[in-house]
């Protein structure tokens, strides 16, 4: 037999028994409250809403404190997080809370993802309480729970109808947080304006399908208060930490040029409806709800993905064992498959990669056989140049050889023509004509100094017969003396 069999055979046969006497057992509400009491509480709070609507300020009114903070900017990239963590205590007892806000919430052009960072947190805090869980060694009594227990809502005082952000936003996160709406400032409307605006959002909020938390009215000592206060959503609230002498007393209020908004006043605002309710009279509803309801939910939906259900095809319970070992088997087989095809895929790969590598291994080696044929080409034309080349400077070495060779030889002869022909024309020729000698001196010894009487100069531009020399001038006898010739002047043109 089964042990979920027995187990259910047991509740079945459950009986009522009369006591003969007192026991003691009626004292459990009172150990459990001791219980809790020296283990203390933890409350998580979630507030959503644009940036500059009184959040922070609404937080340190309700717990009547100053929670250290950095105001926030409007200049943020995308919208963030940030959580706090207080130790409070009241009398004898402890509480752990914590604050998330939502920093540049709406304060994006593009507002399409604003609500993605909020419940990929939310989410997160299950899965941590998840993983918890699903230790073998668990710690939940010491662990410190995260899960968002109550998420405040905060409108902008508009009066006219909720914004598309705000309505999408609450649409995604109704399923996995308590939602209580609240409208931020609502002083900044009058009276009448607040109650249609009231009536405007619950009538949106309808509409479009969106859950919001509702004040437990199971519980006969709550359910009359409850029920009133769930007709008064949303909450029209107003947060001050400033004190204000109003008659005789110190209340926290708002002061105006018009007049003073006192917070406490329920005349005024909401502010003491939402206190009683989130903190005085709900708060454990919160948590219970948090933990049967939108935990319970993250947590089957989580288990079914990893393959757990309660029961099989014909609806017989399945044991954890039996789903266990079912999904190993599942998880085997499917490892098993991608192996092989993984195995298969990279055989299949390294073939492909094989063939690449001899396709280029291939292209490398004619590729180098052109080269070589270009290099030994090229090579070739190389050296028939150079041999060229070669040819061409021993022939021009020869004839510049014999140049030089005829050259010299041509110098010398010249040499010493040259300087016979010097020796003749420094000195003077004696030239003996038919009938009479005659000097020849170049002209340019031809002066006015070499002269004699009886003799007269003749220039050789129409030579007479006789006188063969060009370019020379002649002195020549004059007629009556021709027979005579002086010695003097030979004499003379030969020292000159």
């Amino acid at each position: 037999m089964a042990a979920t069999d027995i187990a259910r055979q047991v509740g079945e046969g459950c009986r009522t028994v009369p006591l003969a006497g007192h026991v003691g057992f009626d004292s459990l509400p009172d150990q459990l409250v001791n219980k809790s009491v020296s283990q203390g509480f933890c409350f998580n709070i979630l507030c959503v809403g644009e940036t500059g609507l009184g959040k922070s300020t609404l937080m340190d009114t309700l717990f009547n404190t100053k929670f250290e903070g950095e105001p926030a900017t409007h200049t943020q990239p995308g919208v963030q997080l940030r959580s706090n963590t207080y130790d409070l205590q009241e009398s004898n007892v402890g509480l752990k809370l914590t604050i998330v806000s939502t920093v540049g919430f709406g304060d994006q052009i593009n507002k399409e993802d604003s609500y993605k960072p909020i419940v990929e947190f939310i989410d997160a805090q299950f899965e941590a309480y998840l993983q918890e869980e699903l230790k073998i060694r668990r710690v939940l009594h010491t662990y410190h729970d995260s899960r968002i227990h109550a998420c405040l809502y905060f409108i902008a005082p508009t009066g006219h109808s909720l914004k598309s952000l705000d309505l999408v936003t609450m649409k995604k996160l109704d399923s996995k947080v308590n939602i209580i709406p609240i409208i931020a400032k609502s002083d900044a409307i009058s009276k009448s304006e607040l109650t249609k605006f009231k009536i405007k959002i619950t009538s949106e909020l309808v509409n479009n399908g969106v859950q919001i938390y509702q004040f437990p009215t199971d519980d006969e000592s709550v359910a009359e208060i409850n029920g009133t206060m769930n007709a008064h959503l949303p909450f029209a609230v107003i947060g001050s930490t400033e004190e204000l002498k109003i008659g005789n007393k110190m209340m926290k209020a708002r002061q105006y040029p018009w007049g003073t908004v006192q917070v406490e006043n329920e005349a005024h605002c909401d502010f003491v409806k939402l206190r009683e309710m989130l903190i005085r009279v709900n708060m454990e509803d919160l948590r219970e709800q948090t933990h049967s309801r939108h935990y319970e939910l993250y947590r089957r939906c989580k288990l079914e993905e990893m393959g757990f259900k309660d029961t099989d095809p014909d609806s017989k319970p399945f044991s954890l064992q039996e789903t266990y070992e079912a999904k190993r088997n599942e998880f085997l087989g499917e490892l098993q498959k991608k192996e092989e095809e993984m195995r298969q895929m990279f055989v299949q790969r390294v073939k492909e990669k094989e063939a690449e590598l001899k396709e280029a291994e291939k292209e490398l080696h004619e590729k180098f056989d052109r080269l070589k044929k270009l290099h030994q080409d090229e090579k070739k034309k190389l050296e028939d140049k150079k041999k060229s080349l070669d040819d061409e400077v021993n022939a021009f070495k020869q004839r510049k050889t014999a140049a030089e060779l005829l050259q010299s030889q041509g110098s010398q002869a010249g040499g010493s023509q040259t300087l016979k022909r010097d020796k003749e024309k420094k000195k003077p020729t004696l030239h003996w004509g038919t009938t009479a000698p005659s000097v020849c001196l170049p002209w340019g010894l031809a002066t006015q100094d070499v002269w004699a009487p009886g003799y007269h100069w003749v220039k050789n531009a129409d030579p007479s017969p006789g006188l063969a020399c060009w370019g020379y001038l002649f002195l020549i006898p004059e007629p009556e003396k021709r027979k005579t010739f002086p010695t003097g002047l030979v004499q003379q043109q030969e020292n000159m």
